[in-house]
């Protein structure tokens, strides 16, 4: 990894755990992915942008598995979506194999080009959701 890819995941990560993510995941209508902490097992809540699909919720994480919650879902892959206000639990699948720039396409636009912006190793993620 180079020295620059390093400071971008670094001030990015930073800015989103100190200030981005305790904002965001108070707005009633923001959807957030519930993860289970790996090392604490308590309930570990992050803004997310992404679009359900059917019976399945489709994201795309900036940092790949270097992600803390992707790390979660590796360890204990059920989680929560809260998506427009209603909590939906599913199953997480990571999608290394899908080309997550052409999923970001179908994604909500802004949090894509924030995404195509910041992101320096793009995965997509496939949530199974049960009603």
């Amino acid at each position: 990894m180079s020295r620059l890819t390093d400071l971008r995941f670094r001030a990015a990560t930073t800015f989103q755990r100190r200030v981005g993510n305790p904002l965001l995941r108070r707005l009633p209508l923001q959807t957030v992915l519930e993860t289970t902490g790996r090392v604490s097992g308590q309930a570990r809540q992050t803004p997310v942008g992404g679009r359900r699909v059917g019976d399945s919720f489709w994201l795309v994480s900036e940092f790949g598995e270097r992600s803390q919650y992707v790390r979660n879902i590796k360890a204990d892959p059920r989680v929560r979506v809260r998506i427009r206000g209603r909590w939906h639990t599913g199953t997480a699948h990571l999608m290394p194999d899908d080309d997550p720039v052409a999923r970001l396409r179908s994604l909500p636009r802004a949090n894509s080009l924030a995404v195509r912006a910041l992101g320096t190793d793009l995965l997509t993620i496939r949530v199974d959701l049960v009603e």
